[in-house]
């Protein structure tokens, strides 16, 4: 019997396109930061520079910045259903899971979060896992982890995100990664990483996954 072959997707950013709502949040919240609002221009800076980089910028100490980044993203999934999915996301997956791929889900978002937006996209059973972890050593310990749980070998499996640091986290828990241009990074940034392949569309993946994972 042919082993399970795996399409793990990250969350915000990927499946869920939540750049915008996340501005908005943050341009609404900033002033009780001290904070000045982000433009778009502001936005195209912020895409084409590591997360860490841009952050620094900002000159707030790392104990106020972490707690704006916390209010963030409380805000975020309280608000998560007002995010679009992804466009062309719907018949990509449907296409993975008709080809036999298992479909998958890591994030830091909780795994109630993204149930809710799948269920509110017509999308609740196109998952065969939700995994929700987070790790104060890295983004790999999260990813490790889930492999345990799931039971998956690292050949059987390729991760998609849209972050720097979804390559970084891949190369070191020893898995493939597809990285997607229509979220948080810039294409040419994601590039800069050499991930194994890169996507610009989701109609990309199948074709992509058939490559990687022959």
């Amino acid at each position: 019997m042919e082993a399970k072959k795996y399409m793990v997707f990250d969350f915000d950013g990927t499946l869920a396109d939540t750049l915008d709502l996340a501005f908005s949040i943050y341009n609404r919240i900033a002033p009780e930061y001290n904070m000045q609002n982000i433009s778009m221009e502001e936005v195209d800076v912020l895409r084409s520079r590591k997360p860490q980089e841009f952050l620094k910028s900002f000159g707030l100490s790392r104990l106020r910045l972490m707690a704006l980044l916390l209010r963030m993203q409380k805000e975020l999934h309280q608000h998560i259903t007002e995010a679009g999915l992804a466009k062309g996301m719907e018949t990509a997956l449907r296409n993975l899971r008709n080809a036999g791929y298992s479909l998958g889900v890591l994030t830091s978002n909780s795994r109630d979060n993204v149930m809710k937006f799948l269920d509110h996209k017509s999308l609740s059973g196109v998952m065969d896992f939700i995994y929700s972890g987070k790790s104060l050593f890295g983004k790999d310990k999260v990813i490790t982890r889930m492999l345990g749980r799931e039971k998956i070998e690292r050949h059987q499996i390729v991760y998609i995100g849209d972050e720097t640091r979804d390559i970084e986290a891949c190369r070191k828990a020893g898995i493939r990664v597809i990285a997607v241009s229509w979220g948080l990074n810039s294409r040419d940034l994601l590039a800069s990483l050499h991930p194994d392949s890169l996507a610009d569309d989701p109609a990309e993946l199948l074709p992509l996954a058939r490559e990687i994972l022959c």
